[in-house]
């Protein structure tokens, strides 16, 4: 390419608008992982508006900052996997590019290299979103579930990812609703989250193998309302142990019907997948655990 690739359209489609909140507030969370990254290019509108379309109740990101300071929506913290473009130009670590930079950079072709047979006209030329552009798309339509990748200290990401979401006007959730999800595997970005809005619900990540015994539980619940571990980490002593504390379990990334069904009836309140269609089949007759309103009137908090 020799142009720089068009930023992505804010104009959501008709589809992406049917999922406000869960069909069923009663049932495990559907967490569309990446969007449906199964069926198109990860963290793209495609993907996310085909989340909404298969009925997901959450839409993931993950974020990285540019070097000028601009939230991106991209998994990878080097521009290797999914980018694409002139020879050279996307290339390197994402925080060391400035987002004119990345314009330059496509994120769609790289899946149909990967599968010949997922070729879809819908996926030439897409650009990287930024956070911004995403909220600017599907507005207080959709509900966020956003992970903030490898945080430098000296980044100012969270105080970034606060502020878009106050101008989005979802910065404020004191009706102790769960619009917005905000997920990591650092301790210290939840942390100083929290400190710096304690309304906020977070979601303390774990890496596989990660203990996660009672004390490591009750560190988690001084500030996070759920916790995210890899799926093979889930066993019913986790669950238990999670729902105690009032934490939520949403482990990840399950595709697998079996697999899915399982985790449900160990009590999981929900599942990131690259496929949510299926998780909203499997979940059928499998209620929430977890009362989060139940919780909040135990503890004081409502």
């Amino acid at each position: 390419m020799s142009d720089a690739t068009t930023s992505p359209s804010t104009e959501a489609t008709p589809t992406s608008t049917e999922a406000a909140g869960p069909d069923d507030p009663d049932a495990p969370v559907v967490i569309g992982h990446r969007g449906a990254s199964a069926d198109a290019p990860e963290h793209t509108f495609p993907s996310y508006d085909l989340a909404l379309e298969q009925g997901a109740d959450y839409i993931e990101q993950d974020l990285q900052m540019t070097a000028d300071g601009v939230l991106v929506v991209l998994h990878d913290d080097v521009l290797r996997r999914t980018a694409r473009g002139p020879e050279g130009s996307c290339t390197g670590p994402v925080a060391e590019k400035t987002l004119d930079q990345l314009r330059y950079c496509e994120v769609g072709s790289w899946f149909e290299e990967a599968d010949p047979d997922q070729v879809d006209a819908a996926f030439a030329d897409l650009a990287i979103p930024t956070m911004e552009e995403v909220l600017d798309r599907y507005g207080p339509d959709v509900r966020y579930y956003i992970e903030i990748k490898a945080p430098d200290p000296d980044a100012d990401m969270e105080e970034a990812l606060l502020a878009l979401l106050e101008d989005a006007g979802l910065g404020s959730p004191e009706d102790g609703s769960r619009q917005v999800l905000v997920q990591s595997f650092s301790a210290d970005s939840l942390r100083r989250l929290r400190s710096l809005r304690p309304e906020l619900p977070l979601v303390q990540l774990t890496r596989a193998g990660e203990p996660l015994d009672a004390a490591a539980l009750d560190q988690i619940a001084e500030y996070a309302v759920g916790v995210g571990p890899a799926a093979a980490d889930v066993d019913a002593e986790l669950v238990e142990a999670g729902h105690a504390r009032c934490l939520v379990v949403h482990p990840y990334t399950v595709d697998d019907p079996a697999e899915m069904t399982a985790l449900l009836d160990l009590g999981v309140d929900g599942m990131f997948t690259n496929t949510p269609d299926t998780l909203v089949d499997a979940r059928e007759d499998h209620p929430a655990p977890l009362d989060p309103e139940g919780c909040a009137e135990a503890d004081g908090s409502s």
